[in-house]
């Protein structure tokens, strides 16, 4: 390994690193809003509700077991469909 990739490696390293506190923050974040979504009512059919109520258990369970980029993705397609940012 040249002296320039082990820099690019330990930078890249380091940045992953960094990145997964500040997503691990934001799986709480998405999870609340969508609970609160959920509880101030939707015009959802009952398949689509379903669906995002199965997404967002999955977002838990992965963020959960440390997944936190996988479990932000599923929760913003929750999101998505409920139609909250």
């Amino acid at each position: 390994m040249t002296p320039k990739t082990a820099k690019l490696s330990t930078l890249a390293a380091v940045l992953c690193l960094l990145a997964s506190p500040a997503l691990a923050g934001q799986c709480p974040a998405d999870m609340a809003k969508i609970d609160a979504a959920i509880a101030a009512g939707t015009s959802l059919g009952d398949a689509d509700l379903a669906t995002v109520q199965e997404l967002r258990a999955e977002g838990q369970s992965l963020h959960d077991g440390g997944d936190h980029a996988s479990s932000v993705a599923i929760l913003a397609e929750a999101k998505r469909m409920l139609g909250i940012e």
